[in-house]
């Protein structure tokens, strides 16, 4: 539903710190107010002057969402304006999708947190990408393929293959099955997530219950403790990184003061260094 006064408070209020040059206008005599003329923004995005004030005095008709982008653009909105456009005029956003694409910084940050396991997943689960230490620590996922890579499907599918105490199970099958909601909800039920959710569903009581409680959320900070084969117990805090599409993002396992974290990590590092050379 249009926000109509959010929209014109909005539309005002960019269009007045533009200024001409910005969009291409030459300065021209001196304006009483700042920022671009209404019939300036409206010769601009192509619709009519009288359509284009009515929206800014919060009457007329919805534009359609090929009106609002056209109006985003030329307010000059960047990508976070033009979505907070759309939704004002009662529109859905497009949906932001890396896919299975890691942008380069992504992979440069985690090289450079050498102390640090990083592990790139998708929204959906799915293991992309691990720095040495990353990789030694959540074993041979990376050399999976279809979904047996995907960490949520692992933990619901087959949880004799779960890498963390059953004292934790609840609280990370929780987890899993609301930040695979809040994906669901952010992606309007597409085919690849709604895919996920019915094999899920069909495979395991566990996460159909969870499901069917309809929890959203997206975790940001939480507390690991990761079963390790050869160094046993890790504890360590999970910091999500999200990128802009918010369906890729970055996980960092930081220290817990207090443990034996430290040892373990470092003779990890040792072993994963030279399984990697023995490959």
């Amino acid at each position: 539903m249009i926000d109509r006064q959010g929209l014109a408070d909005f539309l005002r209020r960019r269009r007045e710190q533009l200024r001409p040059v910005d969009a291409g206008l030459p300065e021209g005599a001196r304006r009483r107010t700042p920022g671009l003329r209404r019939e300036e923004v409206a010769s601009l995005a192509g619709v009519s002057v009288d359509h284009y004030t009515r929206l800014e005095q919060g009457r007329g008709s919805a534009p359609s969402a090929a009106v609002a982008s056209s109006i985003a653009q030329a307010l000059h909105c960047d990508r976070e304006q033009r979505d907070h456009l759309l939704r004002l005029s009662g529109h859905t956003p497009p949906p932001r999708r890396a896919g299975h694409h890691v942008r380069p910084g992504l992979i440069a940050l985690g090289n450079r947190l050498v102390d640090v396991p990083v592990v790139i997943v998708t929204d959906l689960g799915e293991a992309l990408w691990a720095n040495p230490l990353g990789h030694a620590l959540i074993g041979g996922v990376l050399g999976e393929t279809g979904r047996e890579r995907n960490i949520v499907w692992r933990w619901f599918a087959d949880p004799s293959l779960r890498p963390m105490p059953a004292e934790h199970w609840e609280r990370i099958s929780a987890a899993h099955a609301s930040d695979l909601r809040a994906a669901f909800t952010r992606r309007d039920g597409d085919a690849e997530v709604s895919a996920l959710v019915a094999d899920l569903e069909e495979r395991s009581p566990e996460f159909a219950r969870l499901w069917a409680l309809h929890d959203v959320s997206r975790g940001s900070v939480d507390r690991k403790v990761i079963l390790h084969p050869e160094v046993g117990a890790i504890e360590l805090r999970c910091e999500v990184l999200l990128t802009p599409e918010e369906d890729v993002s970055l996980h960092a396992f930081f220290l817990l003061e207090g443990t034996d974290s430290a040892q373990k990590l470092e003779l990890l590092a040792v072993i994963g260094t030279q399984v990697m050379q023995d490959r």
